[in-house]
């Protein structure tokens, strides 16, 4: 009498419906630019694969030296599964070693972990775990799968756990490629970070140039005041004044903290011309020390954007020092120009023009100076470059759907044109 599996068995999957899994499940990975979406895609598929009632993912946190539970599926308690496992855990020691799938079929002394002397079968029983799945790139262990109690399967055979090897090292793929594009864009953050706290010492310049007058009026007014108490009307005036520099001050303090501070883009209606202006305001102390007369031009007639203030501040900044720098050492004339575009078909642009009288940039050099890293500032001090500032700007721009390019001539000096698409009228 041939025997016959129940319903509640699941069936291998055949020779023929293999390539058909792993390729839709690659397909799928591929498609993911979320790693929590990722993790529980992985976690299902590992799941269903491996005839399992719950599966956890644990993602390794290079930071803090950890693997924590990144995706958790099916009926099992949260409290078995702790949010984290150090580096130093047997399951992930042993996965590292071995790297391969462990079962709780595995003799105890293929299980036991020689360094630690911990019986690593112990750490799977407690979190009901009858196979544990490595993720394994390049040498280092990136996650690992804890896959629980099993369903009982009909002919689990050496191609079901083939199938369940492929998958794992599709999703180890997948992960590894999420986790190089977060640590880029990690980065990328960093860069912008920085280029802003480069520019911060001129911007507390600056500051200090502009609350000068604010903090005259405001000691004036406490030292006249025991005298002048009685006059209402000298009161009543001067308290309007010093409010309005108090204010002021805030305002200043406000940007800088904004400005020092990056956050993700979040795009405001702004009037563009406003934000010429501010910037103008925090270079003014240092283009003068430079002997640099600054030329505004601000159209009354430019439209509105939107935009994120503090990005294009920083674009502003970045290109208005770099300007200025190029004129440190003989002074010269920086003109500031922005006006209204209207390109063909009609759309309205915000467009500034940043020109200096510098020392310009040969030919040879004008096509890189968007590429990372490439710096024509090579001395040392103030003047030094890394070579990213105007990479990150040229990305900001471009985030931002504008434009952005630059002329130069050698002993003339340099142009920058921005472009930015307009509000609808």
């Amino acid at each position: 009498m041939t025997s016959h599996a129940s319903n509640t068995d699941i069936v291998s999957p055949s020779s023929s419906t293999v390539l058909n899994i792993v390729t839709q499940f690659a397909a799928d990975l591929g498609a993911m630019t979320d790693l929590l979406t990722l993790g529980n895609r992985i976690i299902h598929e590992l799941c269903h694969t491996g005839a399992t009632t719950h599966g956890v993912l644990f993602l390794l946190d290079r930071e803090h030296e950890c693997y924590r539970r990144a995706s958790m599926v099916g009926p099992v308690a949260p409290a078995l599964i702790p949010p984290t496992l150090d580096i130093s855990h047997p399951l992930p020691l042993h996965l590292l070693g071995t790297n391969r799938i462990m079962t709780q079929t595995d003799s105890a002394a293929d299980i036991q972990d020689p360094d630690s002397g911990i019986d690593t079968r112990a750490a799977m029983e407690s979190m009901q775990a009858t196979r544990i799945v490595p993720h394994l790139n390049k040498g280092r262990l990136i996650a690992f799968s804890l896959l629980g109690a099993a369903i009982p399967i009909a002919g689990e055979n050496a191609l079901t756990r083939s199938v369940l090897a492929a998958l794992a090292q599709t999703a180890t793929n997948a992960l590894d490629t999420i986790l190089l594009y977060e640590d880029l864009h990690r980065s990328h953050t960093l860069m912008k970070r920085t280029d802003r706290l480069k520019s911060l010492e001129t911007i507390a310049g600056g500051f200090a140039h502009e609350i000068r007058n604010p903090l005259t009026s405001i000691k004036t007014f406490i030292q006249l005041a025991p005298e002048r108490k009685d006059d209402s009307q000298f009161i009543q005036e001067f308290s309007k004044v010093v409010l309005d520099d108090v204010y002021r001050i805030e305002r200043l303090i406000q940007e800088i903290l904004d400005y020092a501070r990056y956050m993700e883009p979040k795009l405001t209606d702004e009037d563009f011309n406003d934000i010429v202006t501010s910037c103008l305001y925090f270079i003014d102390v240092k283009a003068d020390s430079y002997g640099i007369k600054i030329e505004k031009e601000l159209a009354s007639d430019l439209p509105r954007v939107m935009l994120d203030r503090q990005q294009i501040k920083q674009v502003l900044l970045n290109l208005l020092l770099n300007a200025m720098d190029s004129m440190a050492k003989a002074g010269g004339r920086l003109r500031v120009q922005t006006r209204k575009l209207v390109k063909p078909g009609g759309s309205a642009w915000a467009h500034i023009e940043i020109e200096d009288t510098g020392e310009g940039i040969l030919e040879t050099n004008l096509e890189h100076i968007f590429d990372p890293f490439f710096t024509t500032k090579h001395e040392s001090g103030e003047h030094e470059g890394t070579g990213l500032g105007l990479t990150i700007v040229h990305q900001i721009i471009q985030e931002h759907h504008g434009e952005i390019r630059v002329k130069s001539s050698v002993g003339v000096g340099t142009t920058f044109f921005v472009s930015l698409p307009a509000l609808p009228a």
